[in-house]
């Protein structure tokens, strides 16, 4: 990238302290940025959100310098069973416990504020971040370089501001950032309300350790055991229904969820949305996370988006920042996140539709549709599959040459390989920059360091297939080539 002989100074603010937002604040103090984090609420929500992680968003975690202390709290997921309204298997797609082509299991179950705990504390060790809770943000004025943020202490009534040299907004769904900027969402699909209940048990309840879908044409429901003795379910609300409606323990019973011995956390109706922002980015304010998107829960990618927004924003917002690249590489982010969140947005909608969808007559097609479906590899992979899609050809990715057509755009895999007898992961081989991944297994970081590596399984020899990749921060690959005996050039 070109360099520009110009560095901003003053941190970047981030305004929200969920898991999107802490996840940005690591990754960029591990590139050198100052972070102020200004959060509305004063203690972190204590109850279950979100619940699942998949192996790529791991590898953001792993980025971030969280992924090794969040793993012995969560456990693999063994995928996705559909049941009829009387709980009978219609289909089962199985996820693999043991780590996958990413490094991770392709599935796990995490508890939220176990998540929200780690990150907290990567944060108060890192003295590049400061965390501030119990403010709120009322107003940004951006001029040239810099952003001024107005936030004022929910307590004590007195407003501050923050001289930033950019501002994330990772602030939710009611995203305050995204309407200071004049953004708006846009419906890519209806509304739907459901009821959702966290319990814990005080035995274990024998569930099977994956996500129940109820194809139930009366009411469509989900259960999962999650970490520990936690569980959750989940059911659609009818029209005029309330989540009072549900909750009283004869009715629980009559949906088949264990009342004995079981402490009811949390009980909260939920309208799952299909939303995008129509724009991500003003100036140096930019979205990420749900104010930027909103996914119906089929394919649990809601937290996952988010993740994958800022691994990919912290490294783009860095450059621009140390002056190693212009302002225009910022305009890149929705370019490339916007179409991987509408796709999953609409997998999400496709599979809800089919797993939950049409009245009577649905689950009769529903059991003709599924038993083609697990004869269908490719097809079968859509539910339980969230593998980010090749990005477009564009500026960061070049698809030319037969190696540049295959490889460009795509998701680095993340073997364990062996450096000097040493097992260790690919991406801490790879380190925080850009770097280049030879035919012959040689590691060329940017920082000019050259590492040979191993791989005792194969798996980068066979999907390298004799080119040398050039790899991006985020780990997507911007170009590849069959070369002989010299690197590529570089960006």
């Amino acid at each position: 990238m070109a360099q520009t002989g110009r560095v901003s100074s003053g941190p970047v603010v981030v305004v929200g302290a969920g898991p999107v937002g802490l996840t940005a604040a690591l990754l960029l103090a591990r590139r050198g940025v100052p972070v102020v984090v200004l959060e509305r609420h004063r203690e972190p929500y204590p109850l279950p959100r979100a619940v699942h992680l998949d192996d790529e968003v791991f590898r953001v975690l792993q980025a971030a310098g969280v992924a090794d202390a969040l793993a012995p709290r969560t456990r693999p997921m063994a995928g996705l069973r559909l049941l009829d309204g009387r709980h009978r298997v219609l289909a089962e797609f199985r996820r693999a416990p043991d780590a996958g082509t990413n490094g991770w299991p392709q599935g796990s179950f995490v508890h939220q504020p176990d998540l929200e705990a780690v990150l907290a504390d990567a944060v108060a060790a890192d003295p590049r971040i400061e965390l501030n809770r119990g403010v709120e943000v009322s107003g940004l004025d951006e001029v040239g370089e810099h952003v001024t943020v107005v936030a004022r202490d929910r307590v004590t009534g007195e407003d501050r501001s923050v001289r930033a040299v950019a501002v994330l907004g990772c602030d939710g769904a009611g995203s305050t950032v995204r309407g200071l900027v004049g953004a708006r969402m846009r419906e890519l699909g209806r509304a739907d309300r459901w009821l959702v209940l966290d319990v814990r048990a005080e035995r274990d309840l024998g569930l099977w350790p994956g996500v129940h879908q109820v194809c139930d044409p009366h009411r469509a429901s989900t259960f999962m055991p999650v970490t520990g003795d936690r569980y959750r379910w989940e059911f659609r609300l009818l029209p005029g229904e309330t989540a009072a409606d549900l909750t009283a323990p004869d009715r629980l019973a009559q949906l088949q969820v264990p009342v004995e011995g079981v402490e009811v956390l949390r009980t909260v109706e939920y309208t799952y949305r299909a939303q995008v922002a129509d724009r991500w980015r003003s100036g140096r304010v930019l979205l990420a996370g749900d104010a930027a998107h909103l996914s119906p829960p089929f394919v649990g990618q809601g937290l996952g988006l988010g993740l994958r927004d800022v691994h990919q924003l912290a490294w783009k917002l860095a450059a621009v920042l140390a002056g190693e690249a212009g302002e225009e590489l910022l305009d890149t982010y929705q370019a490339e996140r916007e179409p991987h969140a509408r796709a999953l947005i609409r997998v999400a909608l496709m599979l809800g539709a089919l797993m939950t969808g049409g009245g009577r007559g649905g689950a009769v097609v529903r059991r003709a549709v599924l038993a083609a479906v697990r004869r269908i590899p490719a097809v079968a992979r859509l539910a339980t599959d969230s593998r980010t899609p090749p990005l477009r050809r564009g500026r960061l990715v070049e698809r030319r040459g037969r190696a540049g057509r295959r490889l460009a755009g795509t998701l680095v895999p993340q073997p364990e390989v062996l450096v000097d007898g040493v097992r260790c992961r690919l991406d801490d081989v790879l380190g925080e920059g850009a770097a280049e991944l030879t035919a012959d297994l040689c590691v060329l970081r940017d920082d000019g360091t050259d590492v040979r590596v191993e791989d005792p399984s194969g798996t980068l020899a066979g999907w390298l297939r004799s080119a040398t990749v050039a790899i991006r921060p985020d780990r997507m690959v911007r170009a590849a080539r069959y070369v002989r005996g010299r690197p590529m050039p570089r960006a």
